[in-house]
């Protein structure tokens, strides 16, 4: 299944109500996909500090960078992945355009590769074009174990790429409580965890000022 294959059938799950979520990645005998329950669980994320690289050859640290005050949307793929990579960065696509010019501001949607000794800046680049409508979404690589750190600290390393489950993460770049969605979950979904955690953020913000002006 080609990555123009795996798109629509992402598309036709969407028109279907079919996206949920997998916990792992399977693909039965005709070479499809296997979609396996649904679930999602909060999680503690570190933010490794250590050099990535960007889809524009530009050096970054993640923290610093790109998450902090932020609310971050966050994949893991990799470049010849032709399963279920294609169809999370398609549901991120979908979350960047329900969102629209919040991303970049607001929101920061980040993809980091899982395969960095294969993924250079370029072969994300030439990725990413299939994907990405606008700015502030950023496809990470860098040395191997700049990427491992980094993974481990999100969660989501794992010794055999083959072996990785599709997940997305949805946090306040500002909190180490993040929420893990496996699977290929709705864009809906993400879009309304990111409304909430927003909406929090911006009640604290109202009830910082409640605090200062006070006598």
């Amino acid at each position: 299944m080609n990555r123009f294959d795996t798109t629509c059938a992402l598309t036709f799950c969407l028109l279907a109500g079919c996206t949920g979520q997998t916990t792992a990645h399977s693909v039965d005998e005709d070479g499809q996909v296997n979609l396996p329950a649904a679930h999602l669980e909060t999680t503690q994320v570190k933010i490794a500090d250590v050099p990535l690289v960007d889809q524009d050859g530009k050096p970054v640290h993640l923290e610093k960078d790109l998450v902090s005050n932020k609310i971050v949307v966050m994949s893991f793929i990799y470049t010849h992945c032709t399963e279920l990579c294609p169809l999370v960065s398609a549901i991120m696509g979908k979350v960047q355009k329900q969102l629209g010019a919040r991303v970049g501001s607001e929101v920061q949607l980040v993809s980091i590769s899982i395969d960095p000794l294969h993924d250079d800046p370029q072969r994300l680049a030439d990725y990413s074009r299939d994907f990405q409508h606008g700015p502030g979404w950023s496809w990470l690589t860098g040395s191997e174990q700049s990427v491992n750190d980094t993974l481990k600290g999100l969660g989501n390393w794992t010794a055999d790429i083959k072996d990785h489950q599709p997940l997305i993460l949805v946090g306040n770049g500002n909190s180490s409580h993040w929420t893990l969605f496996y699977g290929l979950t709705d864009p809906g979904t993400l879009v309304s965890e990111v409304e909430k955690l927003s909406g929090e953020r911006i009640h604290a913000r109202h009830t910082a000022i409640a605090l200062e002006s006070q006598p």
